[in-house]
Protein backbone atom coordinates (compact mmCIF):
# COMPACT_ATOMS: atom_id res chain seq x y z
CA UNK A 1 0.00 0.00 0.00
CA UNK A 2 3.16 2.37 0.90
CA UNK A 3 4.04 4.02 -2.73
CA UNK A 4 7.47 4.58 -1.44
CA UNK A 5 7.94 1.09 -0.11
CA UNK A 6 5.85 -0.45 -4.04
CA UNK A 7 8.87 1.74 -5.76
CA UNK A 8 11.32 0.26 -4.03
CA UNK A 9 10.73 -3.01 -4.44
CA UNK A 10 10.06 -2.85 -7.97
CA UNK A 11 13.44 -1.77 -8.71
CA UNK A 12 14.98 -4.56 -7.38
CA UNK A 13 11.83 -6.74 -9.61
CA UNK A 14 15.03 -7.59 -12.03
CA UNK A 15 17.85 -8.74 -9.90
CA UNK A 16 14.72 -11.32 -7.85
CA UNK A 17 13.75 -12.70 -12.00
CA UNK A 18 17.30 -13.13 -12.25
CA UNK A 19 17.63 -15.41 -8.55
CA UNK A 20 14.45 -17.32 -9.95
CA UNK A 21 15.82 -18.18 -13.23
CA UNK A 22 19.15 -19.11 -11.83
CA UNK A 23 17.31 -21.70 -9.13
CA UNK A 24 14.86 -22.73 -11.82
CA UNK A 25 17.58 -23.51 -14.10
CA UNK A 26 19.76 -24.89 -11.55
CA UNK A 27 16.59 -27.10 -10.20
CA UNK A 28 16.02 -28.33 -13.70
CA UNK A 29 19.32 -29.99 -14.35
CA UNK A 30 19.19 -31.74 -11.13
CA UNK A 31 21.97 -30.23 -9.91
CA UNK A 32 23.00 -29.30 -6.12
CA UNK A 33 24.92 -26.02 -4.70
CA UNK A 34 28.13 -28.11 -4.96
CA UNK A 35 27.78 -29.44 -8.25
CA UNK A 36 27.51 -25.92 -9.92
CA UNK A 37 30.28 -25.12 -8.05
CA UNK A 38 32.46 -27.81 -9.10
CA UNK A 39 31.56 -27.21 -12.49
CA UNK A 40 31.98 -23.66 -12.29
CA UNK A 41 35.63 -24.05 -10.57
CA UNK A 42 34.48 -21.99 -7.31
CA UNK A 43 33.28 -23.09 -4.13
CA UNK A 44 29.36 -23.79 -2.68
CA UNK A 45 29.50 -21.12 -0.88
CA UNK A 46 30.04 -18.67 -3.94
CA UNK A 47 27.10 -20.27 -5.49
CA UNK A 48 24.83 -19.76 -2.88
CA UNK A 49 25.89 -15.96 -2.02
CA UNK A 50 24.75 -15.73 -5.85
CA UNK A 51 21.58 -17.59 -5.66
CA UNK A 52 21.01 -15.29 -2.75
CA UNK A 53 21.54 -12.44 -4.05
CA UNK A 54 23.96 -10.90 -1.57
CA UNK A 55 26.34 -11.07 -4.16
CA UNK A 56 26.45 -9.02 -7.29
CA UNK A 57 27.87 -11.83 -10.24
CA UNK A 58 29.55 -9.78 -13.32
CA UNK A 59 28.62 -11.34 -16.60
CA UNK A 60 31.43 -13.29 -17.10
CA UNK A 61 30.93 -15.47 -13.82
CA UNK A 62 26.98 -15.53 -14.75
CA UNK A 63 27.65 -17.06 -18.19
CA UNK A 64 29.96 -19.82 -16.06
CA UNK A 65 26.70 -21.02 -14.10
CA UNK A 66 24.85 -20.91 -17.01
CA UNK A 67 27.30 -23.27 -18.60
CA UNK A 68 27.72 -25.82 -15.31
CA UNK A 69 23.80 -25.80 -15.49
CA UNK A 70 23.72 -27.03 -19.24
CA UNK A 71 22.10 -23.36 -20.44
CA UNK A 72 23.53 -20.12 -21.59
CA UNK A 73 22.83 -16.25 -21.22
CA UNK A 74 20.56 -13.73 -23.45
CA UNK A 75 21.01 -10.33 -22.46
CA UNK A 76 18.50 -7.97 -24.01
CA UNK A 77 18.11 -4.57 -23.25
CA UNK A 78 13.95 -3.52 -23.07
CA UNK A 79 12.17 -0.44 -23.37
CA UNK A 80 11.52 1.64 -19.55
CA UNK A 81 8.60 1.71 -18.06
Amino acid sequence: KDPAFRAEYDKLKPEFELIRALLEARAKAGLTQAEVAKRMGTTQSVVARIESGRAAPNLKTLDRYARAVGRRIAVKLVPAA
